[in-house]
């Protein structure tokens, strides 16, 4: 097997979406009692079926979170590089279609924009642009990684898929993780959302992480934008890729984001909705199903609900995220990619995340042990 894109292509959509909404109460049970879940587990814990036993899913989330984390939560910030970008989404408010200003930050940007994110507390940043490969490319990743390694001590990237010899030179300088999300893994939905740009390949983008495994990525990040399509299915097809690659590339670490669709000026509308127990109910079956896989929440989810995933599973959250380039100093004007939801600093994090028994994590580790 070369790559994901083998094994995914053994399955059906529609039979595994059946799979799931087939799933009893008695299969659910059966899930919770065993001591090391499936994925056929993991498709009884996001069914329909599940829903009568949230409760106990959310306290055996609670203690496997707690014996594999500790009562920690690790916090970071996004840090938007650019707006740029050569792909058409019918999602995004960066989209080529969407006639709004564009900007990349310049060096002496950059900078201005690493001492405010620092300014804040942080030593974690996720860097983040649009996929424009003329401007934001290879040297200017490289160039902004050489800026920012004296400000942080971890450094990840969501940006457009590369080839494996590509990430090579940013991981030598000092690259951690890197976030690639799927947005669907329903093949007829992912076109009719991505119709034009390099992001348009749906099997380049779903074998960016074994690129990634390849060429020794520390973590890797996965997720789908829900709302896109039936959240338990899709989910289900993340969980198999995770799966996939933990077998794989054993010697990386996996994380998982719950992205929901949110408004952006000229906004598409979910297909599907998703409630917040129904959220709750995913993030409980990834924490059961993979008990010690990074789980995040961003600004995207309102307070309460953050309040409340504290210790039900989630382990690292952003705190004060601006989703535009030059949004903490720079051009706070500028466009978002999304609406943020949660608007409190950092600081009110992390005085939240005290309140309930847990240690707010700035820093997660240091290079110099590795």
């Amino acid at each position: 097997m070369n790559n994901f894109s083998h094994l995914f292509n053994t399955y059906q959509w529609d039979a595994e979406k059946a799979g799931i909404y087939h799933k009893t109460t008695a299969d659910v049970v059966r899930a919770l009692q065993t001591p090391r879940p499936t994925l056929n587990d993991f498709k009884a814990l996001i069914s329909p079926a599940a829903a009568p036993l949230l409760e106990t899913m959310a306290q055996r989330s609670r203690q496997l979170t707690q014996q594999h984390f500790g009562k920690t939560i690790q916090l970071y910030a996004p840090l938007y590089l650019s707006n740029e970008c050569h792909n058409i989404c019918t999602y995004c408010g960066f989209s080529m279609d969407n006639k709004v200003k564009r900007r990349t930050l310049q060096p002496t940007e950059i900078i201005q924009e690493a001492m405010a994110v620092k300014g804040m507390g942080y030593d974690h940043v996720l860097l983040v642009t649009g996929e424009a490969n003329h401007t934001v490319h290879v040297p200017y990743f490289l160039q902004a990684l050489e800026l920012l390694r004296p400000y942080f001590s971890q450094l990840s990237m969501e940006v457009q898929p590369l080839d494996e010899e590509d990430y090579t030179p940013l991981i030598q300088a000092g690259l951690h993780a890197v976030l690639v999300y799927q947005e669907t893994y329903h093949k007829e939905d992912y076109k009719k959302h991505h119709p034009k740009g390099k992001k348009s390949n749906f099997d380049y983008r779903l074998n960016t992480p074994d690129r990634l495994g390849s060429a020794g990525i520390h973590k890797i990040g996965l997720g789908v934008l829900i709302g896109l399509e039936d959240w338990r299915t899709d989910s289900f097809f993340t969980a198999l890729h995770v799966s996939y690659l933990q077998k794989r590339y054993w010697k990386t670490r996996y994380s998982i984001s719950f992205p929901r669709l949110r408004p952006f000026s000229g906004g598409l509308e979910p297909k599907v909705e998703m409630s917040d127990k129904e959220l709750l109910q995913l993030i409980c079956a990834y924490r059961i199903c993979f008990p010690d896989m990074e789980l995040s929440l961003s600004t995207r989810e309102r307070p309460s609900f953050r309040n409340h995933a504290i210790g039900l599973g989630i382990t690292s959250i952003s705190a004060g995220s601006k989703t535009n380039p030059g949004g903490y100093a720079v051009a706070p004007e500028s466009l978002e990619q999304f609406e943020i939801s949660d608007e409190r600093s950092p600081a009110e994090i992390a005085g939240m995340i005290m309140q309930q028994g847990y240690e707010p994590v700035w820093k997660n580790w240091d290079r110099s042990l590795f």
